[in-house]
């Protein structure tokens, strides 16, 4: 009976390793497939190539025959064509190829005539390049009888043009966080830039007029800048200009949160399903993806064209803050509606057009560091908690600071499924090892009685 007992724990035993090598192995594979969901190491969304190359054939095919692009799924670039000529010569260029009815010349065309109808405040319409329509939507503030006249005008365009209304309010993100303050209001960083005499940071026009004084803390003690040049309304992007010229230590990091950050390497234009991650010094790091681009708002202060449509949440207080994939630097926040409890829509400036426009360019990872001791928010306001505020410096993401042990247990990372993979290990061993010595004793004491 002794012995039917120890040979069921033996079994139990090793039923119990052999499961947990099987549940290790597993969570190996899932962290290493999977990429972790907050800012604990580098935001990473590898779509930049297959935007390029879908960029790269509308730019070559036109807008006649093409009707705009953007990254499936599985990162491959799709391109809306218009005629089956057009679709065998994007198929031999490795692209996925789409056929729609309207062209983007259509498109743009009708967009052109929302523009031109009387403005009502609360709406805004994008470009769906995968729904191949105009997308027009209405926030609850717009009344019955505006609605109704602009209905009638999207009408005439055609039905391609698509008629939402939608219960949150469309809102610049102005008021309401650290890490730049100034009498217009609250707002975050965006990125730094220079003119290759000074250095700035680049954030929203609506933060604040020219002349504007921003400061790093609430009692106005740390003057950071002034606003020296911006375009609100028509375009959403300012110029704060740092009060010692340089922007100090780790110009090129954008903060995402405790204390960590993701060096910015350069710009580059979005693509509509690319993944992209923004940092603002209200709700912190979040991800979503493109849902479309050349958006047009009607904010209560006025319209703003040529944004970028996302899926991101943002909150009061991450105007201004960041928007970028895979370490290049897309776009700062201009506003939008819902909020990070349910969710929404956030438009962004695109940063190639601002930077062009003041005629500046990014201060990117690389660049000789400024002066010691100046004054420098590190191309994003603090994004929660443990953050780096206005003035402080950001290490990379997922480098110094962290114990292995905490590495290791976490988790997002392998460690938990290693750790699970070495017990397991360890226990099929020590089994073994017990049955082995069991059955020599058990061998021994039969010899000794057999030739005792």
């Amino acid at each position: 009976m002794r012995h039917a007992r120890r040979r069921i724990v033996r079994r139990a035993a090793r039923l119990a390793a052999v499961g947990g090598l099987l549940l290790g192995g597993t969570m190996v594979t899932r962290a290493v497939a999977s990429e972790p969901p907050g800012p604990s190491a580098a935001p990473r969304a590898l779509a930049q190539t297959a935007s390029g190359a879908g960029a790269g054939l509308v730019a070559r095919l036109g807008g006649d025959r093409t009707a705009g692009h953007w990254v499936d799924s599985d990162g491959r670039p799709v391109v809306a064509v218009t005629d089956g000529s057009t679709a065998d010569t994007v198929r031999r260029a490795g692209a996925t190829a789409k056929e729609v009815r309207h062209s983007m010349t259509e498109l743009r065309s009708a967009a052109a005539t929302l523009r031109s109808a009387p403005r009502v405040p609360g709406t805004a319409w994008a470009l769906d390049y995968r729904s191949n329509e105009v997308v027009v939507r209405g926030d609850r503030t717009v009344s019955g009888a505006d609605w109704s006249r602009l209905t009638g005008v999207a009408e005439g365009i055609g039905a391609f043009v698509r008629m939402e209304r939608t219960e949150d309010v469309f809102t610049t993100r102005l008021n309401g966080a650290e890490p730049i303050l100034s009498t217009a209001g609250r707002c975050s960083a965006g990125f730094n830039v220079t003119d290759g005499k000074s250095d700035f940071i680049l954030t929203a026009g609506h933060c604040g007029p020219t002349g504007s004084v921003w400061f790093g803390d609430g009692k106005g003690d740390r003057q950071i800048g002034r606003t020296v040049a911006g375009s609100f309304p028509g375009d959403d992007f300012s110029l704060v200009e740092y009060a010692g010229g340089k922007a100090g230590d780790a110009a090129d990091v954008v903060a995402v949160g405790d204390g960590k950050g993701v060096r910015i390497t350069g710009t580059g234009e979005p693509a509509v399903g690319q993944r992209v991650f923004r940092s603002g010094s209200t709700s912190g790091l979040r991800e979503g993806r493109v849902t479309a681009l050349d958006a047009t708002v009607n904010y209560p202060e006025g319209t703003v064209t040529g944004l970028i449509e996302t899926d991101v949440c943002a909150e009061p207080g991450d105007s201004g803050g960041p928007m970028f994939s895979e370490g290049v630097a897309l776009g700062v926040t201009s506003g939008g509606s819902g909020d990070c409890a349910k969710g929404g829509t956030t438009f962004f400036q695109p940063l190639p057009e601002a930077m062009a426009a003041l005629g500046v360019r990014l201060v990117v990872s690389g660049r000789e560091g400024a002066a010691a001791g100046t004054s420098a928010p590190p191309a994003a306001g603090a994004a929660g908690a443990g953050a780096s505020g206005a003035g402080a410096s950001a290490p990379v993401t997922g480098t110094g600071g962290t114990p292995l042990l905490a590495r290791l247990t976490d988790r997002r990372n392998v460690g938990p499924g290693l750790l699970v993979v070495a017990g397991s290990l360890v226990a099929l061993v020590a089994t073994r090892w017990i049955r082995t010595e069991q059955d020599r004793k058990a061998y021994r004491r039969q010899y000794s009685a057999t030739w005792s």
